[in-house]
This record gives structure tokens, C-alpha cells and sequence, in this order.
């Protein structure tokens, strides 16, 4: 499940080398290009860019920009926000579209380091050696379509982001490579982070959400939403949470099974190895696997429990199933009574306290639906009124728009940051900020492990191991000589492992035949 994305790539986006100013009155010059803003429209319906200061400027034309520079900025980091959003993983380009190649690509992210923005874009954009619409290839953007007629420099400002995010992602350790380098740190380290997503319970049948045959996202393409990911848009919620019902039981957790990777994070955790389990998924098995609450930060949430929209009144999330199975939108209770006990002190005075209303109902409004009578004095307009006014509840899982949980900040920042001596990432494509940002957050020192299916390349790990998280973490087991006990595990499991083509640190993992 995901969360609304961080603005912080964003702001430190528009910061450039405030070292290297010497040429600022010189054509192309940096001062004026933090101050940039993008088009708001169609094609070539864009903005200026503002590329230095303008001698022959009036005074009354200055106070005009300043008076749209909060417009402007808006536009231009919702705008660069939509468009890093999709940079999770590297953009594939096809033949005949005017990219970089990947051997040009590296090269410029390499420059980029050695010299810093402020040379590198001398070099580049500035000496028009390579146009700014071509150069963001290099960083994984795609060109906006709309934008094909416009002027170059109206591409500077994702230029920008991109290179401040390029500036931001960790570098890989040189001297951890192997398999054998994995089962060292792993004997070694004493406080592992384990930052898990929706892959390891994709063998218990959960789906994940971004595969694009059988992931969520893409059986929800035919809701008629302009973006599958509106489903878990909190305004979307707002506005008719019978758009997130309709689907909720393909994503309530069906099991309280476990798969034997929750079984290895729970065997750190029996071996003191386990500092912290961050994980994105809300279907709470980690809890079913034994994780220790003090251990765990469920990022996202769960379904654990649920909570009125309304009043804050909370609920275990048993509580709203029957409604979530069958795609009926729940109501709260406590709003149902509190309009009960209102409507009966109503009633009371208007007869002048004449007799006693009939009995409430305290029974879920899920299993009786709305022709259930709420006092037996009320009438049935009364009874449709105050189930309409009635808060929904909503299941306590973070939704696009909402703030992750204090205690994901606060045990990052102040806890986990300074101790973290190995940082294991399982079943991720680390789409989704801020949780994709611990992996830059921690001291550059500290080594990381990436397992899943598919390789994410916009992120610089030690040593990857590509394959089923599960037969990965036994292979590990097999190696430390661990005992991992699963049901799912078959018996005389073995395993290969391939050193990926032209990679030092990147293994594939499969099952023998």
C-alpha cells in the first residue's frame, strides 16, 4: 500500500551550487535558473525561463512576478512531482526515441559527481553540447508528451530534480560483492533493518500492486479511474468510498498464513539480529509471524483495526469485514447510536416527555444494512438520515494524501538511524516515499542486501539476489546453517545460483529441476 510522496526531493530540488555563482551575469547564468517555473498548458503554451536577471526590468513588472511566484512555485512542484513519481525504476527507452544510451546515461550520472551541478550543466546544456530534453533520458525521464513542441529550457526544472535526486542516492560499497560477503554480514551484524513490500506474501496468493499482468494496479484498470491509484486517494475516499469497497476484498488479507520469508525475519528476531522490520504491506502477517510490536513499524498501516471518519471512533478490523467481502460501504456504530440517543431526547421533549422510545440497535450496520430500524419510534425517513449522516469507517491503512504514522519518524530518526549495521530490503520496487528513502537516510556505511524477482535500478545495492524472496532466504539459511522451518518449504529443496551476465553483484536464484 502506498503513501502520499515526500516533498522532500522536491525542495532540495530547487537548490543548485551556490559555490560556482562567479558567471552570474553572463548568458545562461545560474541565478536566475532556481527561479524557474514550467508550462501550464498544451505544447509550447509555457512559461519563461528565467535564465538571469533582466536589466531592463520595471519595477511594476517585478512586483507582478512576485505577486504570481506562489502560483508558480506550486504549479512547478506539482508539476515535477508527477513526473519524478514515476522514476521507481529506470524508464526504458525504445529504438527510435532520442535518449541517451544506458553506456551514456552512466556517463553523465558519473560527470554529474566528480564536477557537481554547477560545471556539469556548463558543460552540457549551457555549451549546448546536448539539450536539456534529451539529458533527463540520462536521469530516467521520459519527455511529457505535451511538451514535444516546447522550448528546451522548459525541460531545466526537471533537469534540476533529477540531478538533485541522482546527488541523493547512496553509493554502492566496493568490497561487498558475493554470496559469501551476504553470509558474513549476516553472522556479523547485530542490528538489521529489514524493509519489506508486497513480495514476500505473493506465494501465499496476496497480489502485489504494480506487476503488470496480475498486479492490483492493473486489475483495477477497468474502474474507468484516469489512475488505478485513485482507489487509495484519501479525497477519492472522501468523496465516495464506494469506489475503495468495491475492490476491498481483493486486498483484505484471505490468510493468516505466513510465507517462510516472514518465517526469516522472525528467526533474526529469535537470533537478537533484528533491529527494526519496516514494512509497506497492510495485511499484518507479520504479526502472525511473531514479529514483536516494539520491532515492528507498519508504514502503511493495516487492517487490523478501522476507524470512523467522522468521530475517530476505533474498531478491531473484524469488525467491518463482512462489509469489506461484500463491497457494502460501512457505517459506525458509535455515530449511529449517539443520533439514536439524540433523535430519542428529541422526540422526548417534542412530546413532552411523554413514553420511552422502543430498543437500539448496537448491531453492525454491515449485517442488517439500512432497513434496519434504529429505535422502534423512529420512522424510516429518520432511520435513512441517520445512516447518511453516520460516519464511514475506513480500514486504518495509509492512504494517498495521509501523513505516515509518528512512529515511523520518530523510530527512524532517533532510534534506528545510528544502530542500523545492515540493511536487508526484500519484495519492493521502492516506488513509493517516503519509505523508499531510508535507503539514502542511512550512513552511507552501513551495507545493503536487495532480494526480489526483478532488479530495481535506480538504487545502488551491495549485492543483489534475484529470485522468489522465499527460495532466496532459504538458500541464505542453507548457507548460515540455520534451521528454517516452513510448510511451504518442499523437502531437499536445492537451489542455484548464477552470477547475472556482466554483473559483479548480482545473483539469480532458482530452483533445480
Amino acid at each position: 500500500m502506498a503513501s502520499v510522496p515526500s516533498q522532500s526531493v522536491l525542495k532540495g530540488a530547487a537548490i543548485l551550487d551556490s559555490d560556482n555563482d562567479s558567471d552570474s551575469d553572463s548568458e545562461g547564468s545560474l541565478n536566475g535558473f532556481i527561479r524557474v517555473s514550467v508550462p501550464s498548458g498544451a505544447a509550447g503554451d509555457s512559461k519563461e525561463l528565467d535564465t538571469g536577471d533582466d536589466e531592463g526590468a520595471e519595477d511594476d513588472g517585478e512586483e507582478e512576478a512576485d505577486s504570481d511566484s506562489d502560483s508558480d512555485a506550486w504549479e512547478s512542484e506539482s508539476f515535477i512531482e508527477d513526473t519524478l513519481h514515476s522514476l521507481g525504476n529506470t524508464t526504458q527507452f525504445e529504438a527510435h526515441e532520442d535518449a541517451c544510451t544506458l553506456e551514456e546515461a552512466q556517463q553523465f550520472r558519473r560527470r554529474l559527481r566528480v564536477v557537481g551541478v554547477a560545471d556539469f550543466l556548463r558543460e552540457t546544456v549551457f555549451s549546448k553540447t546536448i539539450t536539456a530534453k534529451k539529458l533527463i533520458t540520462a536521469f530516467g525521464i521520459r519527455p511529457p508528451p505535451f511538451l514535444d513542441e516546447a522550448r528546451d529550457d522548459t525541460f531545466l526544472p526537471l533537469l534540476q530534480a533529477a540531478m538533485a535526486r541522482e546527488l541523493t542516492k547512496r553509493r554502492k560499497i566496493p568490497e561487498i560483492n558475493t554470496l559469501q560477503d551476504v553470509v558474513r554480514l549476516l553472522k556479523n551484524s547485530k542490528n538489521i533493518i529489514v524493509l519489506t513490500g508486497a513480495g514476500i506474501s505473493t506465494s501465499l496468493g496476496i497480489p502485489d500492486f504494480r506487476s503488470k499482468d496480475n498486479g492490483l494496479y492493473a486489475r483495477l484498470a477497468g474502474l474507468g479511474l484516469s489512475d488505478p491509484q485513485e482507489v487509495f486517494d484519501i479525497d477519492v475516499f472522501q468523496e465516495d468510498p464506494t469506489i475503495f469497497y468495491s475492490i476491498a476484498k481483493d486486498i483484505l488479507p484471505s490468510t493468516d498464513k505466513f510465507s517462510p520469508t516472514h518465517a526469516f525475519i522472525e528467526l533474526l528476531q529469535s537470533k537478537n539480529k533484528l533491529l527494526t522490520q519496516y514494512t509497506q504491506n497492510i495485511d499484518n502477517l507479520e504479526t502472525r509471524a511473531g514479529i514483536k510490536p516494539e520491532k515492528l513499524i507498519q508504514c502503511h498501516g493495516s487492517f487490523a483495526t478501522a476507524s470512523c471518519v467522522k468521530c475517530k471512533h476505533k474498531v478491531p478490523g473484524e469488525t467491518i469485514f463482512p462489509d469489506l467481502h461484500a463491497g457494502r460501504v460501512a457505517k459506525c456504530d458509535m455515530c449511529l447510536r449517539k443520533a439514536t440517543e439524540a433523535a430519542k431526547v428529541g422526540r422526548k421533549r417534542k412530546r413532552g416527555g411523554g413514553q420511552k422510545s422502543g430498543r437500539e440497535s448496537t448491531g453492525s450496520i454491515g449485517g442488517g444494512g439500512r432497513k434496519q430500524r434504529y429505535s422502534e419510534d423512529s420512522s424510516a425517513d429518520e432511520d435513512e438520515i441517520m445512516f447518511q449522516e453516520a460516519g464511514v469507517m475506513k480500514p486504518d491503512i495509509t492512504f494517498f494524501g495521509e501523513h505516515l504514522p509518528a512512529s515511523f519518524h520518530d523510530r527512524l530518526i532517533d532510534h534506528d538511524r545510528e544502530k542500523c549495521d545492515l540493511l536487508i530490503c526484500i519484495g519492493t520496487s521502492l516506488k513509493v516515499a517516503p519509505v523508499s528513502e531510508i535507503i539514502g537516510f542511512l550512513p552511507p556505511n552501513v551495507p545493503q542486501i536487495y532480494i526480489s524477482k526483478t532488479p530495481v535500478t535506480h538504487v545502488e545495492f551491495d549485492v543483489e539476489l534475484l529470485g522468489s524472496c522465499d527460495d532466496v532466504v532459504f538458500e541464505l539459511c542453507r548457507l548460515m546453517n540455520w534451521e528454517l522451518k516452513h510448510e511451504m518449504i518442499p523437502k531437499n529443496l536445492k537451489i542455484n545460483v548464477e552470477l547475472a551476465e556482466d554483473m559483479q553483484s548480482r545473483y539469480v536464484i532458482s530452483r533445480k529441476e
